[in-house]
């Protein structure tokens, strides 16, 4: 959800800026240079549902289970932490496998950034991508996110819930596990879970899900909150104040102060909700932000 300060630093008012981000960026760059890392994304979100279907649909099981559990090659483990800490709170002890794959994903992604899970690997970024954009297209201003803290306390009530029902109560509801059972799958109820967090992005809260509810972002943003990939917008000095990384960042609020410098701050994005997804880097025309490390702090 944008506030006033933030919408006055960006010059929301420019039309063009909410309507049709990356033009200029298309004309500067090129079609590839302003699409690069939604495209990458996507195909990393394909390629993994891709390693899913294979075993149900060709026989050849090279990933067999789920984004929750899944055993690759026969031979590695990859446990979902918060799925894990959900079984945890049952007071359930898991095997050796699942504690295994845990601290497998876990090294990996606080290192590369915990939320890289909800923009490179998550089914259900696309369905919120999709309500964003229909949005932008519709000219729909109305609704209004909750604040953005609610998604830890969610995180929070589930692990409570878990403890005290003695079962993981979030796996049966989760739109993350319904959504890639109803891609592979099908089924009513997987499919109106999509549908749903959709409708609720695309018509009561912008970017709501993934940016302000989702407790399993939480517990990823969590898990790379001191993550060494990070966004720089190392460039500021070329701002020309289009809005486009705005209007498209699932995550606004973090790009202001790197972007620009109050305070003395460095241009790097460290706040634990960005998610990687480099769609600044990709629609900023005069290429002001680009991927580096953590402890870069140079600023042209």
């Amino acid at each position: 959800m944008s506030t006033p300060a933030v919408s006055r630093s960006f010059g929301l008012h420019r039309a063009g800026a909410v309507k049709t981000p990356g033009r200029e960026a298309v004309r500067s760059k090129g079609w590839w240079a302003a699409h690069r890392f939604l495209l990458l994304r996507r195909l990393s979100q394909l390629g993994i549902l891709a390693l899913f279907l294979a075993g149900p649909l060709a026989g050849l099981w090279i990933v067999k289970g789920n984004l929750a559990s899944s055993l690759t090659l026969g031979v590695l483990p990859l446990t979902d932490p918060f799925v894990l800490s959900q079984s945890l709170a049952t007071g359930h002890w898991p095997e050796a496998a699942a504690l295994t794959g845990a601290a497998i994903v876990v090294a990996f992604y606080a290192l590369a950034g915990g939320r890289v899970f909800c923009s490179w690997v998550c089914p259900v970024n696309v369905v919120t991508d999709s309500a964003s954009w229909l949005r932008r297209r519709l000219r729909i201003t109305t609704g209004r996110a909750p604040r953005g803290g609610l998604r830890y306390w969610l995180l929070a009530a589930v692990l409570a819930a878990s403890a005290l029902a003695g079962q993981m109560v979030w796996e049966s509801v989760n739109p993350v596990s319904l959504t890639q059972r109803a891609l592979i799958f099908g089924g009513t109820l997987a499919w109106g879970a999509a549908a749903a967090v959709f409708v609720f992005d695309l018509l009561v809260a912008p970017r709501g899900w993934c940016g302000h509810l989702c407790p399993m972002g939480a517990a990823y943003a969590l898990i790379g909150s001191k993550s060494l990939l990070r966004v720089s917008a190392a460039h500021s000095s070329r701002c020309n104040d289009c809005a486009d990384c705005y209007a498209v960042c699932p995550e606004p609020q973090v790009i202001v102060i790197p972007l620009k410098g109050k305070d003395g701050a460095a241009p790097v994005i460290t706040e634990r909700e960005c998610s990687n997804c480099g769609r600044c880097i990709d629609v900023c025309g005069p290429n002001v932000f680009r991927f580096t490390h953590r402890f870069d702090t140079r600023r042209d």
